[in-house]
């Protein structure tokens, strides 16, 4: 038996349309960097004006005017394709003239412009689709037409200088009139096959490929009569390393999927509706990270896109649309816009000469809900203070030498806050039962007073003024635990002008033995500071982040308030945050590390045996600034996932993980200009048994609140 999960929800973000003359007809469209600035372009085929239009991105959040570039009187190009044909490492530009039966060449000069190479005869072909692929293993790329004319689809070898072969050609069949090709080993024989969709005749060929590079067998495929199959796309759907089948039905206003069998034949077509949408292109991705492929459709009927997100097992959830706002969707393109490692769609609308760009954003949160806090919040702390069941929350204030409490009402939104004093400059706040009395308390950290304040709570969300004990100097994060097995919770504290840690041991009465102090070493400069029993002894040991010396170090502990000496392990430059959980499933504790200078995080996973791997490094993208690590199952896979504040783009950093100790490219979500977030905090707050995110704003002197829809 198989279950199926709900798919989270793709969020889509439309910026500014990109006008182009309706008269220009634009009816293909294509992605490259043309001029090597590292953001995406696109060049679009106006089939009415004969040309096409180069537009440059900038900066990711818009295109510049266009530079045009004549494809010929009557040539109507129908299609565009890009990939480097010359070998020199700059992306040229491939044409498909209907009107004059004839494939254009431009080749790029590497900064944005190009020059009209060649044109190639495709004799009375009237082609109308382009793929380009190496079909003869030269490494060189070739040339695939599908041409309405003649029935047929060609192949044009390619030399590796820009020039290519005569159109080598073969019969789709009488009145098939084929409307799109792709390329795929579908026999698992090592040698490409050609896969061509036929709207005359309602099926697909696939032309088996041989060592010689021409083609033997032949396979034909029905969709089903009436169906009008108009493009084709490959992709591995069930995850069995064989190349599947989707393809996008006009006629049924379905699409359609063909597992493949791994042996040159196919399951039964297994079709999803597009609602009466008329499905005109199709295409695959990943377009929510879940490492599953999706599916892309543009229904030309309806004026939207359609999305079929995918479970990994060859099937789909049923279509989500978006609207384009017009009925004439034909042509899409799939890039990353923004480099925010999110697909982005660019949609082309012929009818009324318009280019849509639809930026992904992070699926399966609500957009934030904002609540007021003290002066600087710098660090949160979550658990429930008045015994209603319901989840609160605590902020540390450093500009107002306060905590904020915030009651929870159990469906993620709070009351208004209530303040309590503390020491100067609180850093971090934790919280635990320090009285043995049932009611959680509050320990914060006093970065401005080399103290700790504890806050004893009556119960009710309300709490006695402060105790305070001293630390080392500067202390900058605390947490709590029992370390010498007296079932008391004791206190740690990373100092960071001290280069020290502070112990504290709990006594029922509420004080804490004189500190113990652990030095971390010269010029360490702790920055942050975990509890875990990292060496399967049932003790615990403490772990910090120092941020001066570049490492993680580790303090095993005996049960006995008795520490080892420190060991070291390298970690990116300057991590100033850590935190603990299991990545790969092995019942040990792993590591994640905060790299601020380095923009990464690293994972160190552990043996049980006092040991840790090496560390495995992940990017948070440039001029991210990563400052603040937490971890959880986001996506309820029941593999830890990694979330990071980046304070220097204003982000959430999501890095899914994937059971094993490896984890996804990271995935950006905005938390709005200036908002500089500190600290985020994660768990369930309107009990729907899905993890939630609370992220204190320093810059806007707030708590955000993200809620989980899926």
């Amino acid at each position: 038996m198989c279950c199926l999960v709900q798919k989270c929800g793709l969020k889509l973000k439309e910026t500014p349309r990109k006008p182009i003359d309706y008269k220009y007809g634009p009816r293909s469209i294509a992605v490259g960097d043309f001029n090597n600035d590292s953001w995406p372009d696109m060049v679009v085929a106006n089939h009415i004006v004969n040309d096409i239009a180069i537009y440059f991105g900038q900066n990711g959040t818009s295109f510049s005017t266009p530079i045009q570039y004549p494809t010929g009187n009557g040539s109507t190009p129908y299609i565009v394709a890009v990939g480097d044909f010359n070998n020199d490492s700059r992306l040229d530009i491939a044409v498909a003239n209907f009107g004059t039966n004839s494939i254009g060449i431009f080749l790029g000069i590497g900064n944005g412009s190009f020059e009209k190479h060649v044109e190639l005869s495709m004799g009375s072909s009237r082609p109308i689709f382009i793929c380009l692929s190496d079909m003869n293993n030269d490494t060189t790329l070739d040339i695939i037409t599908a041409n309405y004319g003649t029935q047929t689809i060609s192949i044009l070898l390619g030399y590796g200088n820009g020039n290519f072969s005569s159109p080598t050609s073969y019969l789709a069949g009488y009145d098939s009139f084929p409307s799109s090709v792709a390329t795929g080993d579908f026999n698992n024989d090592n040698y490409l096959d050609l896969i061509i969709s036929n709207s005359g005749t309602d099926n697909v060929q696939i032309l088996f490929g041989n060592q010689s590079g021409t083609f033997t067998n032949r396979l034909t495929i029905s969709t089903s009569i009436g169906s009008r199959p108009n493009s084709i796309t490959v992709g591995d759907f069930n995850q069995d390393d064989y190349q599947d089948i989707a393809v996008a039905n006009y006629g049924s206003n379905k699409i359609g999927i063909f597992l493949n069998n791994g042996n040159g034949t196919f399951g039964k077509q297994v079709t999803y509706s597009t609602n009466a949408s008329s499905p005109y292109s199709i295409g695959v991705g990943d377009f929510n990270q879940d490492n599953l492929l999706d599916l892309i459709v543009t229904n030309n009927g309806t004026g939207n896109i359609a999305f079929f997100l995918g479970y990994g097992n060859g099937s789909f959830v049923q279509a989500r649309m978006y609207s384009t706002g017009d009925f004439s969707s034909i042509s899409f393109a799939l890039c990353d816009v923004n480099k925010d490692n999110r697909l982005d769609i660019l949609v082309v609308r012929n009818h009324t000469g318009v280019v849509d760009i639809l930026l992904g954003s992070f699926e399966g949160f609500e957009n934030q809900m904002t609540f007021s806090t003290g002066s600087y919040p710098h660090s949160v702390a979550v658990g429930d203070f008045n015994n209603d069941t319901r989840l609160d929350i605590v902020v540390a204030n450093s500009y107002d030498n306060s905590v904020s409490v915030l009651l929870g009402y159990g469906n993620g939104s709070f009351q208004n806050q209530m303040t309590f004093s503390t020491g100067s400059l609180p850093q971090s706040v934790a919280v635990g039962d320090f009285n043995n009395d049932i009611r959680l308390d509050i320990v914060v950290a006093n970065y401005g007073g080399a103290d700790v304040s504890v806050l004893l709570g009556y119960g009710n969300g309300s709490f006695q003024n402060q105790m305070t004990f001293s630390t080392g100097l500067w202390p900058q994060s605390v947490s709590v635990g029992d370390f010498n097995n007296d079932t008391q919770l004791d206190i740690v504290v990373a100092n960071y002008a001290g280069n020290d840690v502070s112990v504290l041991l709990g006594f029922i009465i509420i004080r804490f033995m004189n500190r113990i102090a652990l030095t971390a070493g010269h010029c360490s400069r702790p920055r942050s500071v975990v509890i875990a029993d990292f060496n399967n002894d049932s003790r615990m040991d403490v772990a910090l982040a120092d941020s001066g010396s570049h490492t993680i170090a580790i303090f095993f502990g005996d049960g006995n308030y008795l520490f080892s000496n420190l060991t070291t392990y390298s970690t990116g430059s300057t991590p100033m945050s850590i935190a603990v959980a299991d990545f790969n499933n092995d019942s040990r504790s792993d590591i994640v590390a905060a790299n601020y200078d380095s923009q990464t995080v690293s994972i160190f996973l552990g043996h049980g045996n006092d040991c840790f791997t090496n560390q495995s490094i992940y990017s948070t993208g440039p001029e991210s600034y990563p400052y603040f690590v937490a971890v959880g199952d986001f996506n309820n896979d029941t593999a830890i996932d990694i979330v990071v504040i980046t304070q220097g783009t204003n982000n959430l950093g999501i890095f899914l993980g994937y059971g094993n100790g490896t984890f996804s490219n990271v995935t950006l979500m905005p938390m709005g200009y200036g908002s500089n977030p500190f600290c985020v905090l994660i768990g369930d707050f309107n009990d729907d048994r899905k993890l939630d995110f609370a992220v204190a704003n320093k810059g806007t002197d707030s708590l955000s609140m993200f809620l989980q829809t899926c």
